[in-house]
């Protein structure tokens, strides 16, 4: 008999061995290592999440909702269910107000807000009983930015040097609305002469009354589909054209250009940068202040990874959504750098709201 182990035994220290210095190898390789980050921040402790949308049941912010909840929780640790809540009031501060303060602070409560709300502490100060910082809020993204669009007859101008020279009557809605402030905002920046004629009940009335010859133009606050299914007929026809497009990024649809390419002095542009942010947010969705930056992460994850699923974007198209995201990430960075603005600027933006 030999001495030491047996064969079979020897054989199987060695195979345990070998293993073990694999195993080692292969948690020590930088590739298991991100993966392990990956891993151990991909948490998500709640068995269901209920997102708090900021107005009624049926309109554009709850079917958007409605579309995220649906794919939302397929890309979250667990898949947890999602539940839609709608909690409209005051402009979407009600929703904001609740968010802020709820004690649970572990990603199963969320909120996709109006995209006025962020701003109102800012732009209205004396309007609303706030109980929200935006800057602290964790934002998760938006499916949808907005992109206003500057509309006006080819009868009463073919571009936009002509806008300068002439008086243009521009259809508005209601006070304080982007259809309304976005004309004289164009006025102050850019040297436009337009009168905006307030009151519509909405952008179809507005729209109506540029056709029926009442008003010169239009400024949209937006440029959902529906909206851009009634205006591309009469684009095509050469009755309606785009002179400039208000917003963040530009749409290739359009060949206008941003009137943020136009300006040229730094506080008109940071004027029109805080004008336009509501526009930037879109749908925006958030977490109160308090989660764990690792459910921050892992709720952003899910968020980015169900904007690219198939099957999200496939509802999308068949329920004619537009989506051009905003991470939360975009969201968080501008929201700090409106909010550092000068005061001087931010009494400007108040007195065009007014």
């Amino acid at each position: 008999m030999r001495h030491g182990f047996p064969i079979a035994e020897t054989s199987a220290r060695v195979r345990r061995l070998v293993l073990r210095s694999l195993s080692l190898g292969l948690l020590l390789s930088p590739f298991f290592l991100g993966a392990q980050s990956s891993l151990a921040s991909d948490v998500f402790p709640a068995k269901s999440v209920e997102m708090i949308v900021a107005n009624t049941a049926g309109g554009g912010y709850d079917q958007y909702a409605r579309l995220v909840a649906r794919h939302f929780g397929q890309n979250l640790p667990g898949r947890p269910t999602v539940i839609v809540r709608n909690m409209p009031g005051a402009g979407g501060v009600r929703a904001a107000n609740y968010l802020f303060n709820i004690p649970a602070r572990d990603g199963s409560v969320i909120a996709l807000f109006t995209r006025e709300a962020a701003l109102a502490p800012l732009l209205l100060p004396s309007q609303g009983a706030y109980q929200f910082k935006a800057e602290e809020f964790n934002w998760i993204g938006s499916p949808q930015q907005d992109l206003g669009l500057l509309l006006v007859t080819t009868k009463a101008a073919s571009n936009f040097e002509q806008l300068k020279q002439r008086q243009l009557v521009m259809s508005g809605t209601g006070a304080g609305s982007g259809p309304t402030t976005f004309p004289i905002l164009l006025n102050q920046v850019l040297g436009t002469r337009f009168k905006v004629v307030a009151g519509y009940p909405g952008s179809q009335e507005a729209l109506m009354a540029v056709e029926n010859g009442e008003a010169d133009g239009h400024v949209s606050g937006g440029s959902s589909a529906a909206f851009r299914a009634r205006i591309d007929p009469l684009i095509e026809k050469g009755q309606l054209q785009v002179l400039m497009q208000l917003g963040m990024s530009r749409d290739p649809a359009y060949s206008a250009p941003l009137a943020l390419d136009l300006v040229q002095e730094a506080k008109d542009r940071q004027l029109l940068e805080l004008a336009f942010t509501p526009q930037y947010l879109g749908r925006p969705i958030a977490a109160p202040p308090g989660v764990s930056p690792q459910i921050v992460a892992t709720l952003r994850r899910a968020f980015e990874q169900t904007m690219q699923d198939p099957n999200f974007l496939s509802e999308a198209r068949a329920q004619r959504l537009d989506l051009n995201p905003v991470t939360g990430a975009q969201i968080e960075e501008i929201l700090k750098r409106v909010y550092a603005m000068p005061p001087d600027l931010i009494a400007r933006a108040i007195e065009l709201g007014k």
